[in-house]
């Protein structure tokens, strides 16, 4: 059974995050609205300016998003030591429900997209959930939603971005230049020599991971996995530091509480905003229908509610695993939907696959909005009418 601890500061942050969810669906409402307005040309020009060696849209999707992966190693390095998955009875459900729900979703685009061969590269975008937009719609239904279901939520959503991490990582390394990536991995070397010598000031922590970020960019594996890196070498000291205020004597809890807004208020919704926008114009049925938005749009709507609900409901049937405290096999199914919210991480994952602005990436943005309003709007409906089960 999944129980909360009275001091975990997941809990502290679901607000925040809530909060993050709605400024997020704010900015991509308004790049929806620009995209397709008088100001969409200067929208596209602000966006492919170049600022140095890179565009402003490559700044937020390879600099700022290189932030948000940072805090999301904080989040997975503390959950994994000291929080709701420190234990792998913790792990087995959100860990199988957060698997089930990325491996379903790919196979049903898979399928629709088999024979063609120049989309398959797109496989992986329906594959993860947005915590910060997720947890914006369950905060709409304040007391109707246990405890239980946001922790388990946040806990399928940071195991899902552990996922998408490691499908960046292998699926989309076109190129390895190894002299760079060999500088990046003797800087690793410091970090974690400065990890075991006890250092606790974040100074040489941040200025030798703008070092990795660097180097990481130009060896051609993407580079924001040098902000998980960088994350795994924080040291996090003892597992009885203070999380219930600042973060005390704890490097990576400091760093977290710091990063934790300006993720939620300033970096996704930048990265919505730039990502988001996709013009309407000339668009028709034909168009959502197409194997490659109709792949992503119910990979995200049918294929995660599938996954994650049979695998829950799999495991308690097997005795494998306790189901959520309070909370209804009707509530499971609405979480469930509300995974299919992609957004975010799936914007991020079709860029790559597809190319900032291409065709198939416009395409593929329409199939991620298309699926994620879908689950959000039927997991919101689902939840609505639900109540919270007390138990004997």
């Amino acid at each position: 059974m999944i129980r909360s601890r009275p001091a975990t500061i997941i809990r502290q942050f679901l607000e925040t995050e809530a909060a993050g969810g709605y400024v997020l669906m704010a900015a991509a409402a308004a790049a929806m609205l620009i995209a397709n307005s008088p100001l969409a040309a200067a929208y596209q020009h602000l966006l492919h300016l170049p600022l140095g060696r890179l565009s402003l849209l490559h700044w937020i999707n390879d600099g700022l998003m290189a932030i948000f992966f940072l805090l999301v190693g904080l989040e997975i390095k503390r959950e994994l030591i000291c929080g709701e998955m420190a234990s792998w009875s913790r792990r087995i459900l959100p860990g199988a429900a957060a698997l089930g729900g990325m491996v379903v979703p790919a196979l049903i685009f898979l399928a629709i997209n088999r024979h063609i061969p120049e989309n398959i590269d797109g496989w992986a975008i329906p594959a993860a959930t947005d915590i910060a937009f997720a947890l914006g719609v369950l905060a709409l239904l304040g007391s109707r939603v246990p405890a239980s279901l946001k922790l388990l939520l946040t806990a399928i959503a940071i195991i899902d971005d552990l996922g998408a991490i490691v499908i960046i990582a292998i699926a989309y390394t076109s190129h390895l230049d190894f002299v760079e990536l060999g500088l990046a991995a003797m800087a690793i070397g410091v970090l974690l020599g400065l990890n075991r010598l006890g250092v606790k000031s974040l100074v040489p922590y941040l200025l030798i991971g703008g070092f990795v970020w660097y180097e990481v960019q130009m060896s051609g594996i993407h580079a924001t996995l040098a902000g998980v890196a960088l994350a795994f070498t924080i040291p996090l000291g003892q597992k009885n530091d203070d999380v219930s205020g600042s973060g005390g004597d704890s490097p990576l809890l400091r760093l977290e509480h710091l990063l934790a807004p300006i993720s939620a208020f300033l970096i996704v919704p930048i990265f919505g905003l730039a990502n988001a926008g996709v013009s309407l114009r000339g668009i028709g049925w034909g168009d959502v229908v197409a194997p490659l938005p109709l792949g992503v749009g119910l990979g995200l709507m049918i294929g995660k509610q599938i996954g994650v609900f049979g695998t829950i409901a799999g495991l308690v049937a097997a005795g494998l695993a306790d189901a959520p405290a309070h909370a209804s096999w009707r509530q499971i199914w609405g979480l469930s939907m509300l995974c299919g919210i992609g957004f975010t991480m799936s914007l991020f994952i079709a860029a790559l696959a597809f190319g900032d602005g291409t065709a198939q990436d416009l395409a593929a943005k329409i199939g991620i909005l298309t699926g994620s309003i879908l689950s959000a709007l039927l997991g919101w409906l689902i939840l609505s009418g639900s109540k919270v089960r007390v138990s004997s």
